[in-house]
């Protein structure tokens, strides 16, 4: 008898909507609801509601710890992306100059297998799955997403590290007509291009994603369209945008955010409430949407996953 057990990172059947009756309910409320709903508060929610399309085809993720996902809405008007600018909730606004047209990423370093490949080829090479995960950042907020792509070590089986690739290197795209920051050089928030590593072990665990969209639907520009990682056990800026370059390396790659304050910022980045950043507290974060702040999980609630990945490391140390 084969018994089939749940990942503990799988929400339950009902917690998403079938595309099917997303697709209905979603064109009810939009074209038909409206003239049946006398509240002009309501009506004028539903004018502002910006739902998302179902236009990808997956397999759907179960909650069996009853997730709540956050709306479209917040997901995609909260963001850091510094190559637009600091301020989150302007994102959105500024993203539209990002060109994801023909984008190519390049696989490379010690492997059997590179390649600078279109993304469209990229992603026909494997099934699209729906992960949802909770999203943790440094500066204390959060939220629960649900995304769409592919595991990154699917990708890693496919392209054949050689034995001594004991990371990867991720690196962001560099356009001054897409990102507005980087057109300001030297005086630029950051360095660019954004770097982010994983160990190989790290990058092999089920839970390490490469996330081509969310809601169902292609990643939004403001997300780090068209493609981003997903590492849901760290903190956010560990899960690189836009990402173009894809290296396997010997050596630790120095990741922008420890490039750029390593007094703040580490390698690992794993969330970790007994570890506060030397300007706040990391034991309690805010949901988007919620006003009270609960309490932050050990590895962000993924601790049975992936603790036995820095097994014998001291965890403040390697922060």
């Amino acid at each position: 008898m084969n018994i089939i057990r749940k990942k503990t990172w799988q929400i339950n059947e009902n917690e998403v909507t079938p595309k099917e009756l997303f697709e209905k309910r979603r064109n009810f409320i939009k074209l038909g609801a409206a003239s049946i709903i006398s509240s002009g508060a309501v009506m004028q929610a539903l004018a502002k509601e910006d739902f998302p399309k179902i236009t990808l085809d997956f397999i759907k993720d179960k909650n069996i710890n009853n997730l709540k996902l956050n709306t479209f809405e917040q997901i995609t008007s909260h963001n850091n992306f510094y190559e637009f600018t600091t301020k989150q909730s302007a994102v959105k606004d500024i993203a539209h100059t990002l060109n994801t047209d023909n984008w190519k990423v390049t696989i490379d370093g010690l492997v059997e297998n590179p390649m600078e490949i279109d993304l469209d080829d990229l992603v026909k090479m494997f099934t699209l799955e729906e992960r949802i995960y909770r999203f943790r950042c440094v500066e204390g907020w959060s939220m629960v997403v649900p995304w769409n792509g592919f595991s990154l070590a699917s990708l890693v089986k496919k392209v054949k590290p050689l034995s001594r690739a004991k990371y990867i290197r991720f690196e962001t795209l560099v356009d001054e007509n897409s990102f507005p920051d980087q057109k300001r050089g030297r005086f630029g928030v950051i360095d660019y291009p954004y770097i982010e590593g994983l160990r190989m072990d790290e990058a092999m665990n089920e839970l390490s994603f490469l996330a081509t969209g969310l809601y169902g639907d292609i990643m939004p520009k403001q997300n780090g369209a068209p493609i981003r990682l997903v590492v849901p056990w760290k903190y956010g800026f560990k899960s690189i945008k836009s990402i173009v370059k894809i290296s396997f390396v010997e050596h630790e790659p120095m990741n922008t955010w420890q490039k750029e304050n390593p007094k703040e910022y580490g390698f690992y980045a794993n969330v970790n409430p007994n570890v506060d950043h030397p300007r706040w507290s990391q034991k309690k974060e805010r949901v988007l949407g919620s006003f009270l702040k609960q309490k932050t999980l050990m590895f962000n609630g993924y601790e049975n996953e992936v603790a036995s990945l820095y097994n014998g490391m001291d965890l403040k140390k390697y922060f």
